[in-house]
């Protein structure tokens, strides 16, 4: 069919999505490097950023560790961030190949990152399979493997928040939405949620403030 944009190679979707891996690779380096800070060990970091795969859901459940709260609470507050993919496993669902236990495993490696870069490369309603899968890929091992990097040499990399690493990922998602607010309705959304945020955040729990950005953003969205 004439008209439409020639598929991108797994080649290509690598190269373009090769910034965003360096960003996220600093970023798990950063956990691995708190995490050992917080006296967790560095096994249980690399155990976690294999399981979970949240970067802002293991950051707020590292936080109340920190903080001396107990695994439960980090467990709470880590879950209510992750709320969010809720409703992109949702938007996802019919890009997934399979059956209902593939596409549920394959959900696990979808983030924020795959899924911005699926969807403009998609078509509406549905994003982009290759796009979501090779990307979802590359980043969950070089998640994997930052975080292990960083526990080991957490030591000699010292405060993340001294080098500036700790600004690395807040830079990645405004880089990610600004392309996405294109219309007024986005932008109305965009707003909501960050408003709703700003007033959660000095008297909830860390993970309260973002959950209480998505359930609005929906709300706005519908």
């Amino acid at each position: 069919m004439t008209g439409m944009p020639a598929a991108r190679s797994t080649r290509q979707i690598l190269q373009a999505a090769a910034p965003i891996a360096l960003a996220v690779f600093v970023f798990a380096a950063s956990f691995g490097v708190l995490a050992t800070a917080a006296h967790l060990p560095g096994w249980a970091a690399v155990l976690m950023s294999a399981l979970v795969f949240a970067g802002s859901a293991q950051f707020a459940a590292l936080g109340v560790i920190a903080a001396g709260g107990s695994v439960l609470t980090a467990i709470f507050a880590g879950a209510l961030l992750n709320l969010r993919y809720i409703a992109t496993g949702i938007a996802v669902a019919r890009s997934l190949p399979g059956g209902r236990p593939t596409r549920a495993l394959l959900a696990q490696i979808v983030v924020d990152e795959n899924y911005a870069l699926s969807v403009a490369a998609g078509e509406p309603g549905r994003p982009d399979r290759r796009t979501l899968l090779v990307i979802g890929t590359m980043l969950y091992t070089v998640w994997v493997l930052g975080t292990l990097i960083g526990a080991v040499l957490g030591p000699v990399l010292g405060d993340p928040k001294r080098l500036g690493l700790d600004a690395a990922f807040p830079a990645l998602f405004v880089a990610l939405l600004w392309p996405m607010l294109s219309g007024r309705h986005a932008v109305r959304c965009a707003l909501g949620g960050a408003a709703v945020a700003l007033l959660l955040a000095p008297f909830t729990p860390p993970g309260v403030p973002l959950a209480g950005a998505a359930v609005v953003g929906l709300w706005l969205a519908r």
